[in-house]
């Protein structure tokens, strides 16, 4: 798979994200994974390995490094816990756990055969930090330091349906492409922005930025 490595390495480099030889191979394992389960099991309506590469791995990475400075920051990068909410395929769940040894993923898909992908996953991938979970978010109640999705939902319904999911001090880090004014001005007051990012996907001619919330106190 040299193209693909490739490709791989030249978007870390744009991203100045580095990377051990053996993450490289997980993400590229990882990639192959998503191909073959999704000729079975349709986990994703993008089958063009090229296209995998732009709008799923390297979109996911480009999350890495705003989420290392906030974990670094927070004292998280060892022990910190991180809850994907309807993580499909597991982006950026996984892409997260191979980055972040250190945080314990759980992947969170109320899809059954998607929380599945993730449990091989992480046999596969050999990610003891990785746990998949078939279940609605609204029913976890074990806190989780960062809750963080892509493409999943509004932002009012992400951070309601999740919000007993949420550590004391925990953060919401929502991805989103174009910065979605209308979903902040529905905001209940109780749920803060404190800081928007813009990103930069490699090969993606498109908007991302992350918005990270956190809740307000009372009063």
């Amino acid at each position: 798979m040299p193209g693909a490595e490739r490709d791989l390495r030249a978007g870390l480099n744009a991203l100045q994200l580095e990377l051990n030889d053996q993450q490289v191979r997980q993400l590229l394992d990882y990639l192959m994974l998503i191909g073959k389960w999704t000729k079975v099991y349709n986990l994703t309506a993008v089958r063009d390995p090229a296209v995998m590469m732009t709008h799923h791995l390297l979109d996911s990475l480009a999350v890495i490094l705003p989420l290392l400075r906030y974990l670094r920051g927070a004292g998280l990068e060892q022990g910190g816990r991180l809850l994907d909410v309807g993580s499909g395929a597991g982006l950026p769940g996984v892409v997260v756990a191979i980055c972040c040894p250190g945080v314990a993923v759980t992947c969170v898909d109320t899809v059954a055969k998607k929380a599945a992908f993730i449990k091989q996953a992480a046999l596969a991938l050999k990610l003891p930090n990785l746990t998949g979970l078939h279940a609605r978010v609204e029913s976890i109640t074990q806190p989780f330091d960062v809750v963080c999705s892509r493409a999943f939902a509004s932002l009012i319904d992400f951070t309601q349906w999740s919000l007993g999911a949420l550590a004391p001090g925990g953060v919401w880090m929502a991805m989103k492409g174009k910065h979605p004014a209308d979903e902040l001005a529905a905001l209940s007051a109780a749920v803060g922005l404190f800081h928007v990012e813009q990103l930069h996907v490699p090969g993606l001619d498109a908007e991302r930025c992350i918005l990270w919330l956190r809740q307000t106190p009372p009063g």
